[in-house]
């Protein structure tokens, strides 16, 4: 009999709590997630992505055309100012050089033979003005003798520019001699070579470019877009932190030295491009690596915290809720009562207001609050208390069996008589 009984009563047992959570589970009071109010410190940030470049990059080309007779750098190589780094072919150009100098002595030889010829003219002109006195010759000999003498002054003027003309070509074939032998404009280092021994480098409108040299690359620059909409609040002297993938845990710092007021326009989104200046210990930061970059707005110390869930917390409505709901509807404002016409005007305020945990359910608490990190919002005023449990979610325990269907079966939401199969 004793057993009898003792069978019965976990039938029973078992039948209640089957019914209970089986069909009272979207009846049970909702279950909360809870963050705390914190007291701490608050990084107001813009963040904003760049790319690290030398702050000096250096192209050197060529202006002669020529075949690359030696390359004496290459990738990674150090070079100093006015070092020598690469050679093109000078045969042809020395050529040119021993043809101009030929050319010029010759010019020369020129101005001498004609200044020469001008003596004698003087000479003769001067002969012929004392027989034109005597009257032993005739007017027009006298004026033959002049224009001899004219011409040759002349000849000599000629002779005189084409020594200029010659020595003009020299200096310019001298020039492209000296453009064979191509040198470092600055102190830095290679990070590229775009030639190779023995290739033909063409001099044109766009020269060629040979290498390409940083400086010592001790400092960089940090070429970071930014967004229109958050342009207004970067300035020049701002702090500025930034990390790049090759070293995830160190974090590098710098400050907004140029703000460029071209904007550029991808996709209809408008972003201005800030130059960053910082050091670079240890030369980890190399050209073109990707930084991901953080503008200090402001910062905050020793205030409370809110969680920004909590902030964009609304507790999920209830059967009262529900039936309270029409007569705070039909109510004139400020002449409802009860919980239930005050509940829907505060979750419209909701970015001012948090909730808490009660005995009665969630109760709203006023709050004011202005910088945000994105994950914290300052308070500035309001009741809550460094430590205070605040309701940031709703927990999740099961899903409604009347939402799902069952492959072996009808669905839970057919038609039967339980509480479960609303």
């Amino acid at each position: 009999m004793k057993k009898v009984i003792l069978i019965l009563l976990l039938a029973a047992i078992g039948g209640g709590a089957t019914w209970w959570f089986g069909f009272r589970n979207d009846d049970a009071p909702h279950k909360y997630r809870f963050g705390k109010i914190e007291r701490g410190d608050l990084r107001v940030v813009v963040t904003a992505t760049g790319t690290v470049q030398p702050y000096m990059l250096v192209q050197v080309g060529t202006q002669v055309t020529g075949t690359i007779q030696t390359l004496h750098v290459d990738f990674n190589s150090r070079v100093a100012k006015n070092e020598v780094i690469a050679q093109i072919d000078p045969a042809p150009f020395q050529a040119k050089v021993d043809q101009d100098k030929a050319n010029l002595a010759k010019a020369q030889a020129d101005v001498v033979r004609v200044k020469a010829g001008v003596v004698q003219a003087e000479k003769e002109l001067a002969r012929s003005r004392e027989l034109s006195k005597k009257e032993l010759i005739s007017a027009s000999e006298l004026d033959a003798a002049i224009a001899t003498y004219d011409a040759l002054a002349a000849q000599v003027k000629v002779a005189e520019a084409g020594v200029a003309q010659a020595q003009a070509a020299l200096e310019s074939s001298q020039v492209s001699l000296r453009y064979t032998t191509i040198v470092s404009p600055i102190d830095g280092i290679v990070i590229s070579r775009n030639v190779d021994k023995g290739q033909t480098v063409a001099a044109s409108l766009s020269a060629p470019t040979i290498y390409v040299i940083a400086d010592d690359m001790n400092k960089v620059q940090v070429q970071a877009s930014v967004a229109e909409a958050d342009i207004g609040r970067i300035k020049e002297e701002m702090e500025v932190s930034f990390t790049v993938d090759a070293h995830r845990t160190e974090r590098f710092r710098g400050k907004v030295s140029q703000i460029r007021l071209s904007p550029t326009t991808v996709q209809n989104v408008v972003t201005y491009t800030v130059i960053i200046g910082a050091a670079n210990p240890g030369g980890k930061l190399l050209p073109g690596m990707t930084a991901n970059v953080s503008f200090e707005i402001a910062q905050f110390h020793d205030i409370l915290k809110i969680p920004n869930a909590a902030l964009r917390f609304t507790p999920p409505p209830d059967p009262a809720d529900a039936a309270a709901t029409p007569a705070t509807t039909a109510a004139p404002q400020g002449q409802g009562q009860g919980q239930g016409q005050g509940r829907p005007r505060e979750r419209r305020q909701q970015q001012s207001r948090v909730w808490i945990a009660s005995p009665a359910g969630p109760v709203a608490l006023q709050v004011s609050a202005d910088a945000t990190d994105g994950t914290w919002t300052r308070m500035v005023s309001g009741d809550l208390k460094e430590g205070q449990e605040v309701i940031v979610g709703v927990m999740i325990e099961s899903i409604d069996p009347s939402q799902t269907s069952n492959p072996f079966g009808g669905s839970r939401g057919g038609s039967g008589g339980g509480r479960g199969m609303r």
